[in-house]
C-alpha cells in the first residue's frame, strides 16, 4: 500500500502510475471545474482515481465516471471511493469504446503521451466540454517533426515561441476533431507547464458553430534566420516562401488555432477558488492577464542578436505600452513577451532602451518564474 494526500483526498496509488508533478494540473482542474458548474464527468484515464476523487470532494461534482482499462486501476479506484467515503460509477474499458457508447456533460483526456487516438471518441461523446492534456511536447513543438506530423496532421517550426506553437497545433487537431462532430469550440484556458500542455475546452453543438471555429486556424510563416513571423488565416493566399526583412526562405508551420487561448470571465470565477500562496493561481493569473496574441518574442534571444544587455522585461512592457503598443509577459516562458508591434518596432525600443543605460534597466532578479516553461526542443 502506497498512500498518499492530495487536496481533500487520500488514496492508495501502490501498482498503478501516479505523477505528483500533475498536482498543477489537479489543482487547476478542480478549480475550472467548480467555476463551470459541471456536474457530470468522465475521467477517461483514472488510474488511481486522485483527479476523479478530488472533483467530487472539491469542485462538487455529482456524476462521476472513472475508467481504466486496468482491472487493477478499477477495483483501486473501488477501494479509494470507499477509503474516502464517495461514491461514484467505475468503468474498465477502452476509453474509445466507452467514449462511442456514451455521452458525458465534461470529458477528460489525460493519458500518458499524445491525446490524438483518443480526440475523435472525446469529440463525439463530449457534450458541453472537453478538457485534454499532452505530454508529448517534443512532437507538438517540432524536434520530433515526422511524429508531429504524424499524430496532429500538421506541420510544427521550432523557434523562439515553440512552447505555444506546440499549445496552438494541439487546438487545431481538437478544432478539426470537433468540427467533424458539428461542432464548434471556445478555449477557457490553455497553459504549457513543464512537460505538458493542458485545454480546457467548451464544446458548442451545431454545423455553423463548427464552421466559426474552423475560419480561426490558419498557418504561421516563420523566418529561420530573423526571427519574424505572420499569421496566415484559412483559407487565404499561399505563404509568400521569403522573408520580407532579411530575404531567407521561410517555413510554414500549421495548420494551427489563430484564436484566443483562453477565457477571462471563466478563470476570474475560477481563480477565487484557490489559496492566494498557491502556484496554480499565479500561474492562472498570469494566464488571464497575458495578451492573447499568437505567438511571443524572446526577449534574450532578440537581444544576443542586437548585440545588446536586456533591460528588466517589465520595463520593456512598460516602455511598448507607452509607445501605443499592447503588451505584456507571458506564462509560455520566463523571458517572453506579447505584443502587437511589430519585430522592427520591437527591436528598435530595445535598441533605444539600450542607448540610455542605467542600472535601473538592466534585468536582474525580476524573471518570473511561471512555472510553465517546457523542456528545450
Amino acid at each position: 500500500m502506497n498512500l498518499i494526500t492530495e487536496g481533500a483526498v487520500g488514496v492508495d496509488v501502490e501498482g498503478v502510475f501516479y505523477n505528483p508533478r500533475m498536482r498543477l494540473n489537479r489543482e487547476i482542474g478542480v478549480a475550472m471545474a467548480r467555476a463551470l458548474g459541471i456536474v457530470e464527468y468522465l475521467d477517461a484515464f483514472s488510474a488511481s482515481g486522485l483527479r476523479g476523487l478530488r472533483l467530487i470532494q472539491e469542485a462538487g461534482v455529482k456524476d462521476l465516471i472513472f475508467n481504466d482499462v486496468s482491472h487493477k486501476a478499477a477495483r483501486l479506484i473501488e477501494e479509494n471511493l470507499a477509503r474516502n467515503g464517495l461514491k461514484g460509477e467505475v468503468c474498465c474499458k477502452n476509453a474509445n469504446v466507452l467514449m462511442h457508447e456514451r455521452r458525458f456533460q465534461a470529458v477528460d483526456l489525460d493519458p500518458f503521451g499524445t491525446p490524438s487516438p483518443f480526440l475523435s471518441a472525446a469529440s463525439r461523446s463530449a457534450e458541453e466540454y472537453l478538457f485534454v492534456t499532452a505530454t508529448d511536447t517534443a512532437p507538438l513543438c517540432g524536434a520530433h517533426l515526422a511524429s508531429g506530423i504524424r499524430k496532429y496532421m500538421a506541420r510544427p517550426v521550432k523557434a523562439e515561441h515553440h512552447r505555444e506553437m506546440g499549445a496552438r497545433i494541439l487546438l487545431g487537431l481538437a478544432a478539426r476533431e470537433l468540427a467533424r462532430m458539428d461542432k464548434g469550440m471556445e478555449p477557457l484556458l490553455t497553459h504549457a507547464t513543464e512537460h505538458y500542455v493542458r485545454t480546457y475546452l467548451r464544446a458548442i453543438p451545431g454545423a455553423r458553430n463548427a464552421d466559426t471555429t474552423l475560419e480561426k486556424l490558419g498557418y504561421l510563416e516563420q523566418c529561420p534566420r530573423c526571427g519574424s513571423w505572420r499569421t496566415i488565416p484559412s483559407p487565404a493566399s499561399e505563404a509568400e516562401g521569403i522573408c520580407g526583412r532579411c530575404k531567407e526562405r521561410t517555413l510554414l508551420a500549421g495548420p494551427l488555432w489563430l484564436g484566443p487561448l483562453k477565457m477571462d470571465e471563466v478563470l476570474d470565477r475560477a481563480i477565487p477558488g484557490l489559496p492566494e500562496s498557491n502556484h496554480a493561481i499565479r500561474l492562472m493569473k498570469l494566464c488571464r492577464d497575458e495578451l492573447d496574441l499568437p505567438m511571443y518574442h524572446d526577449h534574450h534571444r532578440l537581444c544576443r542578436r542586437l548585440g545588446i544587455a536586456p533591460v528588466r522585461l517589465d520595463r520593456l512592457v512598460l516602455a511598448l505600452q507607452d509607445s501605443g503598443f499592447k503588451a505584456s509577459r507571458t506564462h509560455f516562458s520566463g523571458t517572453g513577451l506579447k505584443t502587437d508591434a511589430s519585430r522592427e518596432e520591437l527591436e528598435d525600443l530595445l535598441v533605444e532602451l539600450d542607448s540610455k543605460g542605467g542600472s535601473d534597466l538592466r534585468e536582474g532578479n525580476d524573471r518570473v518564474a511561471s512555472g510553465a516553461r517546457l523542456p528545450e526542443t
